[in-house]
């Protein structure tokens, strides 16, 4: 079975009941209930009141909404399950020294990655591997060293990459690297 969004989707519906204690069905009469109208109000009363996970209380509300395709939030959570759930903080890490650039910094989830733009695309984030996300930067006429390399056959619409398996990867060093792509996007 292929790793693709609609794949995930479906092994996180089976999932509801082993990883949150309800299924779908009761689920769904809990949130109806609620009479609250925004899939944010949803979303957090499931994460504050019954200890919900992020990805599955976005898929709860977005089901709850009448969804049944994948939202932006639903394509980096379908990113991010199974064998790649572990990979999810050093997402997180790096969407929050992104988001310290400013308001004209721009998220684009796609099926398989996050694409980061402010005029242009300037990185992009991609759990690769089952032990990896590949953060593609653009970074053109600088040489790769160490941490820091040519992107080569890894994605074409950036010039370098860093593989990245813990958070502690995510250091001043990484940080430094987008925030000058981001100066020259």
């Amino acid at each position: 079975m292929s790793n693709s969004p609609e794949n995930a989707l479906k092994t996180m519906l089976a999932n509801i009941p082993e990883k949150t204690g309800k299924p779908l069905d009761e689920w769904l009469g809990i949130i109806g209930k609620l009479g609250l109208s925004k899939h944010g109000q949803i979303v957090s009363y499931l994460k504050t009141e019954h200890g919900v996970t992020h990805g599955f209380a976005n898929l709860l509300a977005n089901r709850a909404k009448g969804g049944g395709e994948i939202d932006g939030d639903g394509l980096i959570d379908a990113q991010y399950v199974g064998d790649k759930m572990h990979l999810r903080p050093i997402y997180d890490a790096l969407i929050s020294i992104v988001n310290e650039f400013g308001s004209d910094v721009v998220l684009s989830p796609k099926k398989t990655y996050m694409s980061i733009r402010r005029s242009k695309q300037f990185a992009i984030i991609q759990p690769s591997t089952k032990t990896c996300i590949d953060l593609g930067i653009n970074l053109k006429g600088i040489p790769a060293s160490g941490k820091l390399e040519l992107s080569g056959s890894f994605n074409a619409m950036v010039s370098h990459r860093v593989r990245l398996s813990s958070v502690e990867d995510v250091n001043q060093e990484v940080k430094s690297w987008l925030l000058r792509s981001f100066e020259v996007s």
